[in-house]
């Protein structure tokens, strides 16, 4: 779908359409990817909206239920065998570069920049970026590219856009409308001609086909049985609603004269035996009534003098509750009076409509955790994985149980993964969401949600409705939700966003609040799928005037965009695909807002460095695209789990410098400090000792390095640093009587 801008994008999440994470910029407007009924597709037409054509279909998903099918058949046959023979930003005015990225993607080379312009909120006019080609060229001589504003909820954040080069730049040159120029320094993006952290024999490689929750469980299981130094199984505190429905029916079709027929028990408890028929009597002046002989329900509907069906909707509805009210529930349909004839129908057998084969248990499901380390006694520094919070993304659970095997099976070769193992406590969970991944397998492919359903007497709880049933489980959770008031949920029953009926109403989201309230964790990550992102907090603004989450300090989104740049690097380094500079930061700045999300709830709720990977390009791509997507983002994975590794036992302290420049004003100086590390910077300028209550330095904006402070010419600067791990500078105690803070004065120095 298209749609025009920010503004008609989020008009357009409003109505409650489902959304692929896939938002792209292009010259015809903001190009988006929703799952849509064809209904769903008249519907958003009448309201003037440009719907493409389609990407993915059911016949597509079939498609990969079969091809999954066959390469377990394919591996079953080669295991039977294998066995049977072996046994720098520039401001310049009123322009200023932000981000000058050079990356190479598969065999792409790009530029990717973006900009901040002082008229960027009132004018619609794009930016001309010119760039060399290379060091000592001139300005212009690689060409141009344009790139064009953000606004986000009527909000302006900056210009971006990217363009296939043919040489890396190294410069690039911006002048704005009015005239005033802005040069900056390329960067590389992801450089990946350093060493690789896997030593010799790593091995990597496990997964075979994708799985259905009850695969992954039983993988993990088999893998913790293998080791059992070394992982143990973990049932979460929470069982989810079950894989499982009441058994149903419509009977009619236009909506005055429907009735519809739910069983009081399960499907699988007896719901399924039971049948429902409308009879024509076949003589005149016929009495309504209803007979229960068993499960069978056999409603001889009334007739008038000529013969011919009398019987409304809602008269049947009560005539069939008081003979068989202890076996089903009969309504109208939707709130419908039922005042009108219903159409005889023939024996009918209700049913709970799921496929999923007897071993896919239709009870309350367990939800496991595999927690892999030498100490699991929440002494080591703690890392969570979870996945398939959504259903439909099959590719994320891949990537756990791939990252899994690697961690246990080279512990015994691999001094590094030793290292880790000794060190970490690692939990991970494959699927969160049981219920709604086996239905997503076995009966409605394009399922984001749990299986719950929510919706009140007189709505959407008939049979029709069992696509549209419930809790989006990534809009559930705690912090800046819907029901705080926060854009990017929803409030009905149907929707894809459903925020449930109240925070953590859902089990499968108690789970993770559970594991995320173990207070040893210090990272997570959430996998999803698609659209190739990388992300964090915030997640989420209110509207209107777009105010979002409160954002981390300067030193904790540097940590952020270091420890990202980490993983992404090795991510890209599987097959050369890199994640965007655009498509990485915090979730409302690079998506959209998504309020009551988990890594919101992780980050301001715990103080967990919680992060989101995006995967792919698809929900459900073909096996090989998949098969590269999970070898990829596991060894991004792993290298999270480098960086906590790291966080653990980084014992150096930060050291930063005051560094000053000319200010336009006379009598002032420009100050910034610059830090060997991320690191926070309390300050004073006016004499005091510098403490944890002091000035903290911040950033100049969204996307931006550190704060310019104008200070008068000559002014005391105290201040001191600490880093992500605690670490103080010059050991300096700030709620002591110590006075080794750092001390500078504003001045511009002559040389």
């Amino acid at each position: 779908m298209t749609v025009a801008d920010r503004d008609e994008l989020d008009k357009l999440v409003a109505t409650g359409v489902d959304l692929d994470h896939h938002v792209s910029q292009t010259d015809a407007g903001i190009v988006v990817h929703a799952v849509i009924t064809p209904n769903e597709v008249d519907g958003l037409k009448a309201l003037g909206y440009r719907v493409g054509p389609t990407l993915f279909d059911p016949a597509d998903s079939e498609g990969r239920i079969a091809e999954r099918e066959a390469t377990i058949a394919e591996h079953k046959a080669e295991n039977q065998a294998f066995t049977a023979t072996i046994a720098t930003n520039a401001a310049v005015s009123d322009v200023k570069i932000v981000r000058a990225d050079y990356y190479t993607s598969g065999t792409n080379q790009v530029l990717s920049v973006e900009a901040k312009w002082a008229q960027g909120q009132t004018s619609t006019s794009t930016l001309t970026v010119s760039r060399d080609s290379g060091p000592g060229t001139p300005m212009g001589s690689g060409g141009t590219q344009s790139i064009s504003r953000f606004v986000d909820a009527g909000v302006y954040l900056y210009h971006r856009g990217a363009s296939n080069v043919t040489s890396r730049p190294d410069k690039i040159q911006i002048t704005s409308p009015t005239g005033d120029v802005a040069v900056a320094q390329v960067k590389e993006w992801l450089p990946t001609d350093g060493e690789a952290p896997e030593g010799p024999g790593y091995q990597k490689d496990f997964v075979t086909s994708y799985l259905t929750p009850t695969e992954l469980y039983d993988r993990i299981k088999r893998l913790a049985a293998e080791y059992p130094q070394l992982a143990e199984i973990v049932e979460l505190p929470y069982k989810t609603n079950g894989y499982r429905r009441k058994a149903q029916v419509v009977l009619g079709s236009a909506n005055a004269s429907r009735v519809a027929v739910d069983s009081l028990a399960w499907g699988h408890q007896g719901g399924n035996d039971i049948t429902v028929e409308l009879a024509n009597p076949g003589a005149a002046n016929q009495p309504l009534n209803a007979t229960l002989t068993g499960k069978a329900i056999r409603v001889s509907l009334a007739t008038d003098a000529a013969g011919a069906v009398t019987s409304t909707a809602a008269q049947v509805a009560a005539v069939i509750n008081g003979a068989a009210g202890s076996l089903v529930k009969a309504y109208t349909y939707r709130g419908s009076v039922g005042d009108g004839v219903v159409t005889p129908v023939a024996v009918t057998p209700l049913t709970d409509n799921l496929k999923a084969p007897a071993s896919v248990s239709r009870d309350p499901h367990p939800v496991y955790a595999i927690r892999i380390g030498k100490y699991r006694d929440g002494s080591r520094t703690g890392v969570l994985a979870y996945a398939q919070e959504h259903a439909r993304e099959w590719v994320p659970p891949l990537v756990t149980i791939e990252t899994a095997e690697r961690l246990l099976r080279n512990q015994k070769h691999d001094p590094k993964t030793q290292e880790l193992l000794r060190n970490l406590d690692i939990w991970i969970v494959p699927s969160i969401n049981p219920d709604g991944g086996h239905y997503s397998f076995y009966d409605f492919n394009s399922q984001r949600r749990n299986m719950t359903n929510h919706c009140a007497e007189g709505g959407s709880t008939d049979a029709l409705a069992r696509n549209s049933w419930g809790v989006d489980n990534n809009r559930n959770y705690t912090e800046y939700s819907l029901f705080d008031g926060y854009s990017g949920a929803s409030s009905s029953c149907t929707s894809d966003t459903y925020a449930g009926p109240s925070e953590l109403s859902e089990p499968e989201d108690k789970n993770v609040d559970w594991l995320a309230s173990r207070t040893n964790i210090k990272f997570s990550m959430n996998l999803h799928s698609s659209g190739n992102y990388f992300m964090w907090s915030p997640g989420a603004y209110s509207l209107p005037n777009r105010i979002s989450a409160p954002r981390p300090t300067l030193a904790e989104e540097s940590f952020f965009w270091g420890a990202s740049s980490r993983i992404l690097t090795e991510i890209k380094r599987h097959r050369n695909m890199a994640v965007t500079p655009a498509r990485t930061g915090p979730i409302a700045d690079v998506l959209y807002s998504a309020a009551g999300n988990s890594g919101d709830m992780l980050w301001y709720k715990y103080g967990i460095y919680a992060w989101n990977f995006e995967v792919g390009t698809s929900f459900q791509p073909t096996w090989d695209e998949a098969h590269a997507e999970t070898m990829e983002f596991s060894n991004g994975l792993v290298e999270l789990l480098r960086v906590a590794r790291d966080y653990d036992k980084d014992k150096k302290r930060p050291t930063s410098t005051l560094v000053t420049a000319p200010s336009a004003t006379e009598g002032m100086v420009d100050v910034k400090f610059d830090v060997s590390e991320p690191a926070a910077v309390f300050y004073t300028l006016d004499g005091s000792k510098p403490t944890y209550s002091s000035t903290l330095y911040a950033s100049a904006g969204v996307r931006e390095a550190g704060e310019t402070l104008t200070v008068p010419y000559g002014a005391k600067v105290f201040w001191f640093s600490v880093d992500a791990a605690g670490n103080i500078e010059n050991n300096y105690r700030p709620d002591t009587d110590a006075k080794n803070w750092n001390r500078a004065f504003a001045t511009i120095s002559d040389s």
